[in-house]
């Protein structure tokens, strides 16, 4: 079967990945748009959780026959296997966003309401009481689903496998990934989820496309022809770039954080999502995200307007309507240098109501001030500069983007009422 896409050309999919592909779970995500609220400022990026998803898997299958050009398995079926895993994890790490994308995450139930039996007990215990995120809901999708069963019906591995590959929290069930001494689950994981995977490597451009932003315009095709696999102490094998493409690698986390600087953090974006979250804090709330997974089918971008045009109150009114608070106040800087106290505190001291807004833009979240995120499975770049020694050092110290751009860029607003637009500005002026 083919899939045109209008970025990566045609998608060819196997018998068995359509019978994925086909699964009411994995087409609930054509009612999701990609990016919630953007479709606001930005009309033309209208495009669904269906085609990024789509989009990951096809780059996962280059991705992996790039990497695995020095074939390390030996063995077609064992190399056959791991490709299709790989692919199927891209296609379904997405499976558990709610309507409006991340929008509506802030409202879903705690972990513990929802399950933790695919996860290892030590990798939740901290979180059990906290909200669950969409990759939660994407682990019970995988397995405690209809899908699980789909998946292991027409691949030898099941749901358990592919969620081990989408969350490094989940108990892998066996030793799949395992062979010859070495274990794969590192890398294959990290091309569905690292700082150079599939993911962000189709949404960033996909977005950029779609909204008419051009900060994700990357050399594709140059990073993924460049990546390679590296066995550490141990037998983890670990996703590798060649030092050649580590420019490439900067232009591409430039672009990411330049989106969400200026497109994913736009201010209506942001405004309509502060709207959402008072209204589900409000009494007029009756919407609740289910625990038992197959009631979470239905749930899409339609429900969530359905569930707004029905509510009885003055923030589901405004959303259904498009009537956003005003912006009267802006800021971009350090913690200190957006703070709102003051601002905030004259807008109370007037009666007057008011949503504030906070957005932290981080270039990664591989590195935090200078350190290694904690866990974070470490990538590789080799280096064959003619006249030297090949060498091979973890990309952290291999370029200088992580610590330029160490420091947390932060965005703060302040939004009121139509009709206290000029007042409040008189008010929040420095």
């Amino acid at each position: 079967m083919e899939v045109r896409d209008p970025l990566h050309g045609a998608i060819q999919l196997e018998p068995a990945e359509v019978a994925i592909v086909d699964h009411p779970f994995v087409q609930r995500l054509r009612g999701i748009k990609q990016m919630g609220f953007s479709e606001l400022p930005f009309p033309g990026a209208v495009h669904t959780r269906y085609a990024h998803s789509l989009g990951a898997m096809e780059l996962a299958g280059r991705a992996f026959d790039g990497v695995f050009r020095r074939d390390p398995f030996g063995d077609p079926v064992v190399r056959r296997r791991m490709r299709d895993a790989v692919r199927i994890a891209a296609l379904g790490h997405d499976l558990g966003h709610a309507p409006f994308s991340h929008c509506t995450e802030f409202a879903m139930p705690p972990l513990r309401a929802l399950g933790v039996a695919a996860y290892r007990p030590d990798a939740v215990s901290d979180r059990l009481d906290q909200t669950a995120s969409h990759e939660d809901y994407t682990v019970a999708v995988l397995t405690q689903s209809s899908l699980a069963g789909r998946i292991a019906e027409h691949f030898p591995f099941t749901g358990r496998h592919v969620a081990a590959l989408v969350s490094r929290e989940v108990d892998a069930p066996d030793d799949f990934f395992v062979h010859q001494g070495r274990d794969y689950r590192r890398i294959l994981s990290q091309l569905v989820s690292s700082e150079l995977d599939v993911d962000r490597l189709d949404y960033l451009v996909r977005d950029s496309y779609f909204s008419g932003a051009r900060y994700g315009e990357i050399d594709l095709n140059w990073l993924l022809s460049n990546l390679e696999w590296h066995e550490e102490d141990g037998g983890d094998v670990s996703l590798m770039l060649d030092q050649r493409a580590v420019y490439a690698f900067d232009d591409f986390m430039i672009s990411r954080y330049h989106m969400f600087m200026s497109v994913y953090f736009h201010h209506k974006s942001v405004v309509y999502e502060e709207m959402l979250k008072r209204h589900f804090a409000g009494p007029a709330r009756t919407w609740q995200f289910p625990t038992e997974i197959e009631a979470y089918l239905p749930l899409d971008d339609v429900a969530m307007h359905a569930y707004l045009r029905a509510a009885d109150d003055e923030w589901a009114r405004r959303i259904v309507e498009r009537r956003p608070y005003r912006r009267v106040l802006e800021r971009h800087g350090d913690a200190r240098q957006v703070d709102l106290t003051e601002a905030r505190r004259r807008l109370d001291e007037a009666g007057m109501d008011h949503l504030a807004a906070g957005s932290i833009g981080k270039l990664s979240r591989y590195s935090a001030m200078g350190k290694k995120r904690e866990r974070a499975p470490r990538i590789w770049v080799i280096d064959r500069s003619p006249g030297s020694r090949e060498r091979r050092a973890p990309l952290e110290n291999s370029t200088a983007i992580f610590q330029r751009y160490q420091d947390a860029r932060h965005i703060t607003r302040i939004y009121v009422h139509e009709a206290d637009v000029e007042r409040a500005r008189g008010l929040v002026q420095d």
